[in-house]
């Protein structure tokens, strides 16, 4: 057994309740827990070198089984509500102790990273898992340490995951038998009941959601980033399938990385030290940076191979559309020095509108800004969940409600501020829908949203001529180099400009009813860049 220059700390071990332990694995290298998961058949090796496995029942997230500890700490700070459900503290501590008991006479697997670039943001995280490719997977997607670090080594954080240990809600508390519990004040995460690895990166990703605005002044951004030759900052955000991962891996950028960020003065830093893309319809023409990722060392999840072999059928999503591949960092070509770049140029906000009613590209001024922010907008289509048939509006605050455990509001002034003092372009960009909505229309032209991208980086807007739309408010071009002058308006792309006022009407209703519980907190400047209520463009 590899201990990567560490003796195990059992008395940290102890602490936390966990004794009796078969077997403890520390910090062993992804080549070992590649090894320990195939040898014990909870996975497979494909023909790229990549480890693939199942994550079992849950192929998704649940975030009605995320809960956050309500106590001192949280109680007057946590934005309580569907997404942050309250959870008794000695509940808490009863199903710990109950998790732990689970694992005696077990093997398991732990693991001392860090989340955040930035060293003085730097947060240390001790992992326990269940399961080898757990632990795969959290060395792939947060930082690993030297071996120097790893002797001087103290965790602020702790994460337990136990994949195969459910709870029992009419005693525990839960809300079914898997469940995502948060503790500020102990600093502990339980997962178990189930095994999909996001629950993992995700919850980290609440806690700086938490810990930076609230404490450090600092924003933190569910967006990836990247950043051009000549030091200028790109921020993208954006929900699942609106492109996040894919356009933010320029071949001619460098990657800060692809998920979760924080702001603070001049500089974007990166919280983690690896990927999770989705691979759903994955091919080297369209995403050469993630297909080429995609070998020893990454973790493929929940995909099928063909018949036969150990070929991967990017496009069979008879397991789930939630397809997704792990991989560090140091996999993409062009990473950015540090992972972290400063002087923040543009951001972009991506939206997959599967309606065909917003332009491909629109620039916002600071009240648009922050209106689309806290709005979050995009659509899921048919085929992705069961029971969806059309298109359905969907709406995350700031691109990342299920995360966020204070208002949206704080979250949306700390990015106003940013925009005030970094006098940095903001741009809407849709990647879903023109000609028509989805089943009518087709699918933006990736080439083409890579192109109004570059263009909106260069500068090559500068002198081009604007036009409002008359629903929405939003200034397009009318021109781009690249791309077709009739596809920059999505009135002009509909055979039947009286089917796309009616549509775009009906998303601006969307769009106000949606804004109503945050219009209390908004500025006259946010509450004027909400559509207007009238046909015609």
């Amino acid at each position: 057994m590899k201990m990567t220059g560490k003796l195990p700390d059992f008395n940290d071990l102890s602490k936390l309740g966990i004794k009796n332990i078969t077997k403890t694995n520390w910090n062993l290298s992804p080549k070992e827990l590649s090894d320990i998961t195939v040898l014990k058949k909870m996975g497979k090796i494909s023909s790229t070198g990549a480890l693939s496995v199942n994550t079992g029942k849950f192929t998704g997230r649940s975030p009605k089984d995320r809960f956050i500890v309500k106590d001192q700490t949280t109680k007057d700070d946590v934005w309580w509500g569907d997404i942050n459900i309250p959870f008794n503290s000695s509940k808490f501590d009863r199903l710990q102790e109950k998790m732990v008991k689970y694992l005696e006479h077990k093997e398991i697997y732990i693991r001392d990273v860090y989340a955040c670039s930035l060293d003085k943001f730097k947060l240390n995280i001790r992992v326990i898992n269940e399961y080898p490719w757990s632990n795969h997977f959290v060395s792939n997607m947060f930082n690993d340490l030297e071996e120097e670090d790893i002797k001087s080594f103290i965790p602020d954080w702790h994460i337990i995951n136990v994949p195969s240990f459910e709870a029992i809600p009419e005693i525990d508390g839960t809300r079914q038998s898997n469940f995502s519990i948060i503790n500020f004040s102990k600093k502990i995460i339980l997962i178990g009941g189930t095994g999909y690895t996001g629950e993992i990166k995700k919850g980290i990703f609440s806690v700086l959601n938490f810990i930076l605005p609230h404490n450090r002044n600092t924003l933190s951004m569910h967006c990836s980033a990247n950043v051009g030759k000549n030091g200028d900052t790109a921020v993208f955000f954006g929900l699942s399938g609106t492109g996040k991962t894919t356009l933010s891996a320029d071949p001619n950028r460098n990657l800060i990385g692809d998920d979760e960020h924080g702001w603070s003065g001049n500089c974007v830093f990166n919280f983690e030290g690896g990927c999770y893309a989705k691979c759903i319809d994955l091919s080297k023409e369209k995403e050469p940076e993630i297909w080429d990722a995609i070998k020893e060392g990454a973790i493929l999840e929940n995909i099928i191979y063909k018949n036969g072999s150990n070929e991967v059928d990017f496009s069979d999503s008879s397991i789930t559309e939630n397809t997704r591949v792990s991989y560090p960092l140091s996999f993409i070509k062009n990473t950015a020095k540090g992972n972290k770049g400063e002087n923040i140029k543009n951001i972009f906000l991506l939206t997959a509108d599967a309606f065909g009613v917003l332009p491909p590209i629109s620039k916002l001024n600071k009240g648009q800004a922050m209106f689309h922010f806290i709005s979050g907008y995009t659509a899921k289509v048919a085929g992705t969940e069961e029971g969806i048939n059309e298109p359905v509006v969907t709406f995350s605050a700031c691109f990342g409600a299920p995360f966020l455990p204070l208002h949206p509001t704080k979250y949306a002034e700390m990015l106003g501020e940013k925009i005030d003092s970094s006098n940095v372009n903001v741009w809407l960009v849709n990647t879903g829908w023109t000609k028509g909505p989805y089943g009518t229309g087709e699918r933006m032209k990736l080439k083409h949203t890579r192109a109004m991208i570059t263009a909106a980086l260069n500068n090559d807007f500068k002198n081009v001529k604007f036009i409002e739309h008359s629903i929405f408010k939003l200034n397009m071009p009318t021109t781009c180099p690249n791309v077709p002058d009739d596809t920059l308006n999505p009135r002009m792309t509909w055979e039947n400009k009286d089917n796309y006022d009616e549509k775009a009407q009906f998303l601006a209703n969307k769009f106000n009813e949606n804004f109503k519980k945050f219009k209390e907190y908004a500025s006259d400047e946010i509450l004027n860049a909400s559509p207007r209520i009238s046909i015609g463009v």
